[in-house]
């Protein structure tokens, strides 16, 4: 199998260990970036556009194609879902089509398609002044949610409790989205569909992370999280658990949300990223993102569930049907988290021997490099990496994974 990976701007080394990991699948493995560095990958197998604009980018691709027959195409990052499906389209390769891509990119036009398809999801308005947000939030009765229509991790999404912590989110987010990264690493000459802010109503209950698939519109739950983060404003510090918590009837409730909205969104064959968000007993679709999810869920995937998202990715692309079966978790727990630091310039990340040599350590990936610039909340949602271990129990998981990350020293310039 002969793979193309493709981001129009390349998102630091954030991907390189996915990349990686389908390489180490058996995947003759080529990467092609619009902008990036030219120590990304092996250079007889790496080419760079020098342009982020989707011409140059499917003009590049064409010209490689037609040296290599690639089977497939396919990205990691949320920015680059619409540019992948526009380049499948012209190559010829399997893809979700463009207008997919969209409605999975864009949470206004996803918002839109769960409206027409009836499937549950909170109440939005699509906000371009301060009145118009503060209407809606009136119309759907505080706490609300404020999130950008084409944002990614996180980034400027907040929880407004009243109409004073409106007026100043608002100005942040508005400000904030013009210059959030996961926008500006988009291919250009796309219509992503509206670049601003939602207001949404807010959901009261638990929320779970899935890694999906859909196949011929048969969709399969591969595996289910639990979010167990003690949420404020914002939602940044992601902590996670598996084997889900959910029972057998909600899971089954999950399940025909999550192929409702999958159906409302036009994806027949895919991997998924599936958020829900259960509001008075019942499941509601938070979104479905045409990519896995990041922070390790891959790995819970496969020690907590038997299902490896990123095989699954590698499969779709080339138009294989991925080896999956409907959820089926195993009895190991895992816990995994972000790690996060305050905001500043990274001088060094030391991971010290006793986190790496823990037995129960099966996820840790340190992102951020001398001279990254970290934004916290409400200027952004940077984070340094990402952190898993198993245990017998949630509680033992989650014990060792706040341990071992409480051992990783971050120094930013000027601190001592």
């Amino acid at each position: 199998m002969k793979l193309l990976g493709l981001e129009a701007s390349q998102n630091a080394y954030y991907y390189l260990s996915r990349y990686q990991q389908i390489a180490d699948l058996g995947v003759e493995l080529y990467v092609l970036n619009g902008e990036g560095t030219d120590d990304f990958w092996p250079a007889e197998r790496y080419r760079r556009v020098g342009s982020t604009h989707i011409d140059d980018l499917i003009a590049d691709a064409k010209a490689w194609h037609a040296e290599e027959h690639f089977d497939g195409v396919f990205t990691f990052s949320e920015s680059a879902v619409v540019a992948v499906a526009a380049v499948a389209t012209a190559l010829g390769l399997p893809g979700i089509g463009v207008d997919a891509a969209v409605a999975s990119r864009n949470k206004l036009i996803m918002r839109q398609a769960h409206e027409r398809g009836d499937v549950a999801h909170p109440s939005f308005a699509f906000v371009t002044d301060l009145d118009e947000a503060l209407g809606a939030a009136r119309d759907f009765g505080y706490p609300v949610i404020l999130k950008p229509t084409l944002g990614a991790a996180s980034n400027f999404v907040f929880r407004i409790d009243d109409e004073e912590q409106l007026r100043e989110r608002y100005r942040q987010a508005r400000e904030g989205i013009e210059r959030m990264s996961w926008y500006e690493m988009e291919a250009g000459g796309l219509d992503l569909g509206p670049h601003g802010l939602l207001v949404e109503s807010f959901l009261d209950g638990h929320e779970h992370l899935i890694e999906a698939l859909v196949w011929d519109d048969e969709v399969y739950l591969g595996s289910i999280v639990d979010r167990v983060t003690v949420e404020g404003d914002t939602f940044d510090d992601d902590v996670h658990h598996a084997p889900t918590a959910l029972t057998t009837e909600q899971i089954a409730d999950v399940h025909a949300l999550v192929a409702s909205a999958v159906r409302a969104q036009g994806l027949h064959r895919s991997a998924m990223h599936a958020e829900v968000r259960f509001h008075q007993g019942k499941p509601f679709i938070l979104e479905i993102a045409v990519r896995p999810g990041g922070g390790g869920l891959d790995y819970m995937a496969r020690i907590s569930a038997g299902y490896d998202p990123i095989r699954a990715v590698a499969d779709v692309a080339a138009g294989v049907r991925p080896d999956v079966r409907h959820f089926h978790p195993t009895d190991v727990h895992t816990a995994a988290m972000c790690l996060l630091c305050p905001s500043g310039t990274i001088e060094s990340v030391t991971v010290p021997p006793e986190v790496t040599d823990t037995e129960q350590l099966y996820f840790l990936k340190v992102t951020a490099r001398p001279g990254d610039i970290i934004r916290r909340p409400p200027e952004g949602n940077s984070i340094i990496g990402g952190i898993g271990a198993s245990g017998t129990s949630l509680d033992d998981a989650m014990r060792v994974a706040t341990d071992l990350a409480g051992k990783i020293e971050v120094r930013l310039t000027g601190n001592r």
